[in-house]
C-alpha cells in the first residue's frame, strides 16, 4: 500500500488546483479546507495501516520548509515603499491589534488550553499572514497535530462570521467612527491587482519550465541550509531556528530579479501546502480534534472580533478611512485571495492593490510574529 499511498499524497493536491479551475465552489471553499477535509476522513475510516505513519511523518516534514521559498520568491519588497501610507498604518495597527488579542487570550487560556502558547503563536502567524505561515509555525513551534487541526478548523468556522460581517454591516456602522476614503494619485486599480484572484490556479507554459527548476534548486539550498543551522542547535531550538533561516534567505533571494521573475513559483508552494494539509489531516483523531474545538473557537474568536475592535479604535485615533481600514484587516485576517470579492463588496476597487500588497507583507512577518511573540508569552505567563 505504500507506493499507492505516496502516489495518492503527491497526486491529489494537484487534482484539487486543477478542479478549482474548472469549479467555483472548490474556489469558494478553498483547496485548503478541501484537503484538510478528505484528509481527516482518510484518516479516520482506520483504512491506514500504523506502517503509513513513517510516511506521513515524512512527506509533513519536508512540504512546509520546501513551500516556505517558492511562496516568498515572487516577493517584491520595492514596491512596498509605493504603498500609500495609510494602508501600511492601517495594515500595522491590524497586526498590532492581532498581537495584543492573542497575548490576552493566552493569559485567559492558558489554564484550559494545553500549551495556550502554541495556540497564540499560530493565531498571530495566520491573522497577520496566511495558511502558509500556519502550517510553518505548526513546525516550528512543535505544535500537536490535533491542536493545529483545532485551530484551522475553528479559524474556518470563525473567519466566515468575521467575513459576512465585512461585506455586510462593518462599513455602514464603522463609517460613523472612520472618515470617508478618498483616492491618492497613483493608487492603483482593479485592473492591477485582479490578477491575483487567478494566483493559485495553475497554469503553467513551457517557457516557464526551467526558471522553476532553477527556483526549485535553489530552494533544496535553502532548506539545506536550514537543516544545517538547525543541527547546530538543541533539540527545543532546532525546528525553529530552520523555518526562521529558511524564511529569511528566501526573502533575500526574493531580492535577486531573476529568482523574483521566476513564474509558478508561489503555485509551486502552494501545492507543498496543500500536501501538507492532506497528509496532516490524515494524521488526525477526529475525537480529539473535537474534544479540543470548544475552547479554541472561543479563543480564534476572541481573537479575530477583539482585534477588529482594537484595529476600529485605533483607526480612529489615527484617521485611517473606513476602506482602507476594512480592506487591511481583511487581507491580514483571512489573506489576500478575499480582498477582491470584500472590495467588490464596499464598492470600491481601487483599495484592491493596497490589500493584496499589505497581505503579501503578511506572508513575510507572520513567522517572526508566531515564532517569537509565542515564545515571550510562554515566559511572561507559563
Amino acid at each position: 500500500m505504500g507506493p499507492a499511498l505516496l502516489l495518492f499524497f503527491l497526486l491529489f493536491p494537484a487534482l484539487v488546483l486543477l478542479l478549482a479551475q474548472r469549479n467555483r465552489l472548490i474556489r469558494t471553499v478553498s483547496p485548503v479546507v478541501v484537503c484538510y477535509v478528505v484528509g481527516i476522513l482518510l484518516g479516520n475510516i482506520r483504512l491506514l495501516p500504523p506502517s503509513a505513519l513513517g510516511l506521513q511523518d515524512t512527506l509533513s516534514t519536508l512540504a512546509v520548509p520546501i513551500s516556505i521559498p517558492l511562496m516568498l520568491f515572487s516577493l517584491d519588497i520595492r514596491r512596498w515603499r509605493r504603498l500609500a501610507g495609510k494602508a501600511l498604518l492601517s495594515f500595522a495597527l491590524a497586526s498590532f491589534s492581532v498581537v495584543v488579542l492573542a497575548f490576552i487570550g493566552h493569559f485567559f487560556f492558558r489554564s484550559s488550553i494545553p500549551e495556550s502558547w502554541k495556540v497564540s503563536g499560530l493565531l498571530m502567524g495566520v491573522y497577520t499572514g496566511g495558511t502558509p505561515n500556519l502550517a510553518a509555525i505548526k513546525a516550528a513551534l512543535n505544535v500537536e497535530t490535533n491542536t493545529y487541526l483545532a485551530v484551522h478548523t475553528a479559524d474556518v468556522v470563525v473567519s466566515a462570521v468575521y467575513l459576512l460581517f465585512v461585506i455586510t454591516a462593518a462599513k455602514p456602522l464603522f463609517r460613523r467612527l472612520l472618515p470617508p476614503f478618498r483616492a491618492q494619485e497613483g493608487q492603483s486599480t482593479a485592473e492591477e491587482g485582479s490578477s491575483y484572484t487567478e494566483i493559485l490556479l495553475p497554469r503553467l507554459k513551457r517557457e516557464d519550465v526551467p526558471p522553476l527548476l532553477t527556483a526549485l534548486g535553489l530552494t533544496v539550498i535553502i532548506v539545506a541550509a536550514g537543516a544545517a543551522i538547525s543541527a547546530l542547535l538543541p533539540q527545543d531550538y532546532s525546528l525553529m531556528a530552520a523555518i526562521l533561516t529558511i524564511t529569511t534567505l528566501s526573502i533575500l533571494a526574493s531580492l535577486i530579479p531573476r529568482v523574483r521573475s521566476a513564474k509558478m513559483t508561489f503555485q509551486l508552494g502552494y501545492y507543498f501546502i496543500l500536501l501538507f494539509c492532506l497528509v496532516v489531516g490524515s494524521m488526525a483523531d477526529l475525537e480529539k480534534l473535537l474534544a479540543a474545538a470548544p475552547n479554541i473557537i472561543l479563543f480564534v474568536a476572541v481573537t479575530i472580533f477583539g482585534s477588529l475592535l482594537l484595529h476600529l479604535l485605533l483607526c480612529r485615533l489615527f484617521r485611517v478611512d473606513v476602506d482602507t481600514m476594512l480592506i487591511t484587516s481583511v487581507a491580514a485576517i483571512c489573506s489576500p485571495p478575499f480582498v477582491g470579492m470584500v472590495a467588490t463588496a464596499l464598492r470600491n476597487t481601487e483599495v484592491i492593490m493596497s490589500g493584496i500588497t499589505t497581505g503579501i507583507i503578511g506572508y513575510a512577518i507572520g513567522n517572526y510574529l508566531g515564532i517569537f511573540l509565542g515564545h515571550l508569552f510562554r515566559l511572561l505567563f507559563p
